[in-house]
Order: structure tokens, then sequence, then C-alpha cells
């Protein structure tokens, strides 16, 4: 025995359990000649290693270098032990502690050993659709409750056969307690029903059969069918994205008229056929999330026009489950549709039972499986932009990994916005959002939202003493907090929300001038804001400067139908003598000539200072659009119109306690090159760099007021590509330093985030 042998406690916290941690420590302690134990605790993994100290020190560096793909750790705390004189290395039984306070894995992509086994004829697993080992498969979608152990999972009616069971127990196995390990003698599987419940075909793997059911659905989605598809966090909505009649009906059915459908393809080469793929976006495709990436679309594709109408994106991302790569090996197809499987505004189904209810009317056929879902959770929708990851959409393949804070916090539960709805969970250093919930608009999407709360409270272990909420009263998630008892009960104000998402994710302290753009939030004076500056840290904040209101004719009205807030910036600018323009030839005229009226008597006309009213208004007197069949759809438009030329409207900004930025003399602008029939292309891009160069003009004028030189940048109008990268390249350009979005969505799906970080600021204070 080595003179200098000596001994270490190694303490991991982090997603360190369902990983495949423990046989990766006991298999390196073998590498480095370590003797000891390894054993999960409530709170992570517990390593007591003895050996030489060079030994130890490669194993303790090592543990952190090679981890499991899977793995994150958070925090790894080394400190001496007393010698016990193992003889070997072990895994020994979990050790249970006080709370719990392991993470949880999120759901991940199916990995490449197990597609090479499932591709193997010769294998056990041959065209089995459940293939997973510790490296890959579902996690947060099957888990009811803690510790992640297979009874408290969905496999837990599957029990295992004697080979799967070896496998699970086999410390040097890649399936050594992977919760969700099955195979065709004892797991899930398919089956395949027509829309009247008749089985057409059950799942037959693990010979040369293949499976029966699997292609029979590649036929039926070859011969123009649309079918609903089981997966991980729920059904999709399929069909051959070449067959223009089948994406149609789709969408008739669907009651979705023109938001972009997701596209699925086999591989790389396939993408590559319809749509350009930068290195980054590659690595983004192909990572372990797999989620969807917005690719723009080549000129001349074969993907029906109707996928993705008036856009130069096709959202699309490669399999993730197994079922998913059989069904392309099945069928030759260069992408399918697979959207979420609801009714618009729905929450996506993920119930055998349910989905032949609430999607009879759509799907023809239906491919399900018999592993049930525990919690929905709709794709995550990114595009790699500026060097960095943005999220449109956080959810499958990231939640529940948290955001790490600077500082720990105290047990918060933040409820979020009413659009694009996530919920906030915090424990010490950690920030836990959830998968996106959707616009809290109907039951269904509010009894989605309260079991969330719940299920992320249980498998976090985490017990709120304050609860977060937006400032309006008419949110469905504002009542939540209100009608909770236990929690101390605190507001944020919208807009300040959103500042201290991107303050919090980006790890910053304050003070910061903080741009806020987007299309509504409740103000402290009781009217909508929208396009905000302010002057914000954790605690608090001050609107420093702001878009003048207008009136919204018709309230929520005005954002189906963007021709009244095209009338109301021209009321605002021109009075009632405002110009005839060619958009106002698309509406009745009883219905123009309400207007007025209605400004004028204050009816039904809240103010505003929004700046995605002011995109929606602007591409409704441009002509593009005067209404619209999703959020934001106006305003994308008018973006993807922008051509390259140059030039400014004017812009100005009155002096006050705040400064007011009018919006008429860029009004006035527009009208004058819409009489003069200047393309819109121009008008778009001059309409960018006009509100480039009016808020960076701003910010260096507060950065004189105050000296702040840290801007931070948040709000849905910032998923606008072509304003995002304009405002960054500006203002860096002044020498600030500009803070942004990479690791939650700008838009209100990363707002319950700041509502956390502020409820606890205030609390603590």
């Amino acid at each position: 025995m080595h003179s200098d042998r000596t001994a270490n406690k190694i303490q991991i916290n982090g997603i360190v359990q369902g990983v495949g941690f423990r046989p990766f420590v006991f298999q390196l302690a073998k590498k480095h000649g370590i003797s000891g134990t390894v054993a999960n605790t409530s709170a992570g993994v517990l390593i007591h290693a003895e050996a030489d100290s060079q030994n130890l020190a490669d194993f303790c560096r090592e543990i952190g270098e090679k981890k499991p793909r899977l793995a994150h750790i958070t925090e790894m705390r080394i400190s001496p032990a007393v010698t016990e004189n193992f003889k070997d290395f072990s895994i020994i039984q979990s050790k249970g502690e006080h709370g719990i306070s392991t993470l949880i894995s999120p759901d991940m992509a199916v990995c490449g050993d197990c597609l090479r086994e499932m591709y193997d004829p010769h294998d056990r697993r041959y065209a089995y659709p459940f293939i997973n080992c510790t490296n890959c498969g579902p996690r947060y979608t099957i888990i009811d409750d803690i510790p992640y152990d297979r009874p408290h999972t969905s496999m837990k009616v599957f029990p295992m056969c004697p080979d799967c069971q070896a496998e699970y127990d086999n410390p040097e196995d890649r399936r050594f307690h992977a919760q969700p390990n099955a195979c065709p003698v004892c797991g899930p599987h398919v089956f395949l029903y027509d829309k009247e419940r008749n089985l057409l075909a059950e799942g037959k793997s693990g010979d040369k059969s293949g499976n029966d059911a699997v292609r029979k659905t590649a036929d039926l989605l070859k011969a123009g069918h649309i079918l609903a598809i089981k997966g991980l966090g729920g059904f999709h909505l399929a069909a051959d994205a070449e067959n223009p009649q089948a994406v149609s009906r789709l969408r008739e059915r669907k009651g979705r008229a023109e938001k972009p459908f997701a596209l699925m393809s086999a591989d790389l080469p396939s993408i590559r056929t319809y749509a350009e793929i930068t290195g980054d976006d590659e690595k983004l495709l192909t990572s372990q999330q797999r989620p969807i990436v917005l690719l723009e679309k080549k000129a001349d594709n074969s993907i029906a026009e109707s996928v993705s109408p008036g856009n130069r994106y096709f959202g699309v991302m490669l399999p993730y489950t197994p079922l998913h790569y059989l069904i392309f090996s099945s069928g030759n197809f260069r992408a399918l549709v697979m959207t979420s499987a609801n009714m618009s505004e729905e929450p996506i189904v993920i119930d055998n039972e349910e989905v032949f209810e609430r999607l009879g009317d759509i799907a023809d056929y239906f491919l399900i499986h018999n592993r049930d879902i525990y919690l929905r959770s709709d794709d995550s929708i990114v595009r790699h932009h500026m060097g960095e990851r943005r999220f449109l959409r956080r959810s499958r393949g990231y939640a529940p990994m948290p955001v790490f804070l600077k500082e720990e916090m105290p047990p918060v539960l933040a409820c979020g916005a009413e659009l694009k709805n996530t919920v906030c969970l915090t424990k010490g250093k950690n920030a836990f959002l959830s998968q996106h919930i959707g616009d809290l608009e109907n039951l269904e999407t509010l009894d989605f939202f309260h079991l969330t709360v719940r299920h992320l409270q249980r498998i976090l272990n985490i017990k709120p003493e304050i609860i977060a909420h937006d400032l309006h009263p008419d949110y469905m998630s504002t009542r939540f907090a209100l009608e909770s008892e236990g929690m101390e009960k605190i507001g944020v104000q919208h807009h300040h929300a959103h500042i201290v998402s991107c303050m919090a994710e980006n790890q910053m302290d304050g003070p910061v001038i903080g741009l806020a753009f987007d299309g509504s939030g409740y103000g402290t004076d009781g009217s909508i804001w929208g396009g905000e500056i302010l002057i914000a840290d954790f605690h608090e904040f001050r609107r420093a400067a702001h878009l003048a209101p207008v009136p919204m004719p018709g309230s929520a009205a005005a954002i189906r139908e963007p021709w009244r807030m095209a009338l109301g910036y021209l009321l605002d600018t021109f009075g009632d003598e405002y110009p005839e323009l060619p958009f106002m030839k698309q509406i009745a005229e009883e219905k123009i000539s309400v207007i007025p009226a209605m400004i004028r008597r204050q009816i039904n006309c809240p103010m505003t200072s929004s700046l995605g009213r002011f995109f929606d208004g602007m591409a409704a007197l441009c002509g593009i659009r005067s209404t619209v069949t999703f959020e934001g759809q106006a305003a994308m438009e008018l973006e993807m119109m922008a051509g390259e030329s140059a030039g400014f409207y004017d812009g100005e900004w009155q002096s006050g306690e705040t400064y007011r930025i009018p919006t008429a003399p860029i009004v006035r602008g527009i009208v004058r090159d819409v009489r003069n029939r200047v393309p819109v292309s121009e008008i778009s891009r001059k309409f960018h760099n006009t509100l480039i160069r009016l808020f960076s003009d701003l910010c260096e004028q507060i950065r004189k007021d105050t000296g702040l030189k840290q801007v931070a940048l948040s709000g849905g109008v910032f998923q606008n590509v072509l304003l995002s990268e304009g405002m960054i390249r500006s203002l860096e350009q002044r020498n600030f330093r500009v803070f942004t979005h990479h690791t939650v969505p700008c838009n209100d799906g990363g707002i319950s985030l700041g509502q956390a970080v502020a409820g606890a600021a205030m609390f603590c204070r």
C-alpha cells in the first residue's frame, strides 16, 4: 500500500441521476486505481475515493472533464476524508437525506449507439420504437414523483424481462439504472388505428419482420393522409410536406390558417434540398435537444407553399425518437409536417383516449403507443443569430434544465404572462422554467398551467414562500396568484420583468438601461405599454422614455385587425383630416367611419405605447396586411419585406419627466412614401433604420443623464432579426455593453424568470 494513500469525499450536485453517472464513476475509478464507493443521494451523487494523491487528483479532474453527455454538474465539493482501506470500488445503495435537491434531466434524442442497435437485424431490439439507454430517451415527460426511480415513472407498468433486468443491474452496461429500459419482450408497443378506433396493425419488432404498424403509417402518409403520431411529449399531426393537398387539408381541419407548420426530415442532406444550413444551424439541428431550427428557404424547393406562407423561413427539426427514425426509414420522405396535435390555441394532446375525441375530425389515422406521457412538452424553437442560440420557445429538450443565477434566492413561484405562458420555480441559485404552456385563453390551457405548477413543485421538492405575478388584474395567471394561500404575493410590472429576465440569465448587476419592446403589457398608469426604455435593477425601475401613446381602437380587436391601429396612428398624426390611403379600400366604409367617434368619446380605445402595435399599424398602412390570423403576423411580414436600401424618416423625442417619442413624424414620412408609391421594401427598411437610430440616440442621451453604459434588450419585438441585429450593432458602436437573451426567450415565454428574480429582490429588500 502506498504511503501517500489518501481519501476524498466528493459531493456532486446537478443533473447526475438517471444519466449514467454512477457507472461512469465506476469505470473511471477502475482506470485510476481508485477504491471506495459511489451512491446516489437526495442531493446528487456522493463518492468516497481512496488512492495515491496523483491518481486521486486525476480522477477528480476527469469527473468534470469527461462526465456523461446528459450530465450537468452545478457543484462539485471535494473534501478530505478518513481512509477506510477499501479493497475495490463499488456502487452502493442510494442514500436518502432530508431535502431532495437533485436535478431532473430533460428528454433527449435517441443516441447513436441505440440507433445502431435498432437498425441491426441481429440485435434483440431490432426496429424497436422504444430503445433507449442512460444517454438518451425520455426523462421529464415520464416522471411522476421523486426520487427518479422506475416506480415513479410511466414505465412502472412494464416489468423488465430477465435480459433487460441484467442490463439494468450491470454497472458496466450503458443501461445500468436506465429507468425507461425496455425491449420488445417486456416494453411498450405501437398500435395503428383508424378514426373509428379499428386496430389496423400492431407493432412487432425485435426480429426481421420489422414493424408492420410503422410500415403502414409510412404508406398512409405517402398516400396523402393525415396521421396523429404519439411522440415524446405529446402527439404530432403529420402529413407529407411535399403534398399541397394534404397540407391544405391539415390547415383547414386544424383551424390554423397561415401560421407556419414545423417540418421534420430524416437527415441533413434532405434538409439541404429545401433550406440553407450554416455550421451553427447544423450544431443546433444535431444537438441532443433536437429543437425546431429556423432556416432560410431555398428559392427553388419542393415543399408545399402552404407549409410556411409569407415567410422566408422554415422551422425544421431532425428525428429525435426511435419511432420517428423508423417512419422515415419505412418511407422515402423529403420532409413531413410535424405540428403539435391540437386545435389552434389548445394544449398538445398526450392521452390515447383523448386523442380520438379531440382529433377525430383532424386525423385520418392514429399511431399510438402504450407508454403514458405524464407531462406534455411541445417542441422547442430556436434560431442562430449573431453568434448565439436564440429561443422562440423553450420546451422539450431544455425544460426543466435550470437557469443558473448569480445569487441564492428564497423559493419563489412566478406565474408568468397570459401569452406564451411558462412558470418559474427557484431554489438556491437555480431558476427552473417550465416547458411552454401556451396562451392562457381557455380552460384546457389553464388546467395544464395548474398541473405544471403542481408537478414541478413535486419533482423539484420546492415549497414556495413567495408567489410573483403580473400586474394585469385580468390575466388568469394573476388571478391564480392572488387566489393562492400561504405565500407572500408580489406583483411585478410586465416590462420590468422582461428586463430582469435578461439581467438574470446574463448574471448581470444593475442598474441598466432596459429596452423592453413588445405587443402589450399592463403599465403602472393603467395604460398598455410596450415601447419602453427603463432604468432598472432587480428591485425597482423607472420609466426613462417611451413611445407617445396612441389610441388602440377596439382594444383586443386592434391586435386581430391591424388596420385599426393604422387608422389610430393616422388620426393621431393628422386628426380628422387624415389622408385616404389604398389600404382603406379593403375595409368596409362603415367600419372605418366609426373609429374617429370611438376615439373622441374614448369608447373601448385604450392608449398604448406599444412598439409591437406600431409595427402592426405601419404594416397595415403600407397595405401588407389588414387582418392577421396569428399574433405578430403583420409585423413579421413587414420585416420579411425589408430591402437593402438605406435612408431614414424623421425621428425626435420630447423632454420632460420621461422622454416621449412621438410617432407622428415617422407616420408622416411613411404616408408620403405610400402615396408616392415607394416600394414597400424601401419603406420597411427605412422604418427599421429610423427606430434603430432613434432608440440608440436616446440611449446615448440617457447615458449622459445617468452614466449607465449597460443596455439589456428584451421583449417579443426583439424576435425581429433586422431590429435586433441593428440595435446590437448600433449600441456596440456607441460603446455600450449590450446584453440579450440566449437561455430563455425574449418574448413572454421568458418573463416568469424575471418575475421570480424581481419578486425575490423586492421581498428580501
